[in-house]
């Protein structure tokens, strides 16, 4: 399946139904009087959040939605049946944004959330509804409302309890397979992954979502490389896992360019917790784990965890770790629909 975290779209919904002009016609009835209907109202279009999808790939081949237009009124008083509401089903954490991309519109995160965000125009007025004293035998009639209309942007930013960054080649992707069912790509080149990849990590019988996103580099918020556009993948994630790779050129280099692009990007990502992993412990002795540790608390990590990505190493100290900044119950331990309460979750403290 192809990854999709962008897309934009036109909405319109449904126009009233115009409304009946009609007169009684019974036997012995020699002024029978209006009895025009009203017409009926137009269909809303409603997004709707749901489980099973993780891209916006369907919003690629059909890009026009249109929901019902209402239908007329009738004589007897007959009011013309609604159009159907069009709901647009969008994966767990997808914002609506206007077409500037300025301001989000809705932003669904709940399993089964509806959000209406075009009402369908009300019917016109049938001709019963226009007689007066003066009045006796109107012959008007109102035409319906007209829906609304809108070019939309959809955005994903993926549902992930916590996110995993850093440079490439720092062994994110084989971390992930480790720990996860997830089968991340892995090859000896720069920018692998190209796609985030979610996976769930089942850890002292808990259970929480972990995303990894492409690796960043120095200039990824200017564009550099892939950029830093799924950086906002991990805006929701509780915690974030730096990954280091203990083969690279400088460690401690290596913390403050990804700090320094996570800073740039803003949207609080500076701000959430980070455990900082030093991967790849399998192919060095002790002596320079502790010493590029060392190093690493000197650049201002709290705390560092040497791991190995291939051998599962030092897994269970780091995935201890990660647990003490998830809430009592994450969204996968959760049963759809039920509320979490911020209060739940550990405040951030350096590890």
């Amino acid at each position: 399946m192809h990854f999709l975290d962008q897309a934009k779209i036109f909405i319109r919904s449904g126009q009233g139904g115009p409304g009946a002009v009609s007169f009684r016609r019974e036997k012995y009835v020699e002024y029978g009087g209006p009895d025009g209907g009203d017409g009926g109202k137009g269909g809303d279009i409603i997004f709707e959040a749901v489980t099973g999808l993780n891209t916006l790939i369907d919003f690629r081949y059909t890009q026009h939605f249109k929901a019902q237009r209402g239908h007329g009124g009738a004589g007897k008083n007959r009011t013309g049946a609604g159009g159907n509401d069009l709901v647009i089903k969008v994966p767990l954490g997808t914002q609506v944004l206007d077409d500037e991309r300025e301001n989000v519109l809705a932003d669904l995160t709940e399993p089964g959330q509806r959000v209406v965000l075009l009402r369908g125009g009300d019917g016109g007025r049938g001709n019963l509804s226009f007689k007066s004293s003066t009045n006796r035998a109107p012959r008007q009639c109102g035409p319906g409302w007209p829906g609304d209309e809108m070019y939309v942007w959809l955005r994903l930013k993926l549902l992930a309890d916590a996110g995993l960054v850093g440079l490439p080649n720092a062994g994110k992707s084989t971390f992930i397979n480790q720990i996860t069912n997830t089968k991340a790509k892995v090859g000896d080149y720069a920018f692998t992954t190209t796609r985030p990849q979610l996976g769930v990590v089942r850890h002292r019988a808990r259970e929480f979502v972990l995303a990894d996103i492409p690796g960043l580099i120095a200039g990824a918020a200017e564009g550099a490389g892939i950029g830093d556009r799924f950086l906002g993948h991990i805006e929701r994630c509780r915690v974030l896992i730096h990954l280091i790779d203990i083969h690279g050129t400088d460690p401690a280099e290596a913390l403050a360019i990804v700090e320094e692009e996570l800073a740039a990007y803003g949207a609080g990502l500076d701000d959430k917790p980070r455990v900082v992993a030093l991967n790849k412990i399998d192919l060095v002795d002790a002596e320079l784990v502790r010493e590029f540790s060392r190093e690493l608390i000197e650049a201002g990590a709290a705390r560092v965890f040497p791991i190995s990505g291939a051998t599962g190493k030092g897994m269970d100290d780091l995935l201890d770790a990660v647990l003490d900044y998830l809430p009592a119950a994450t969204v996968t331990e959760r049963p759809d629909g039920e509320v979490e309460d911020a209060a739940d979750a550990k405040p951030w403290s350096p590890i």
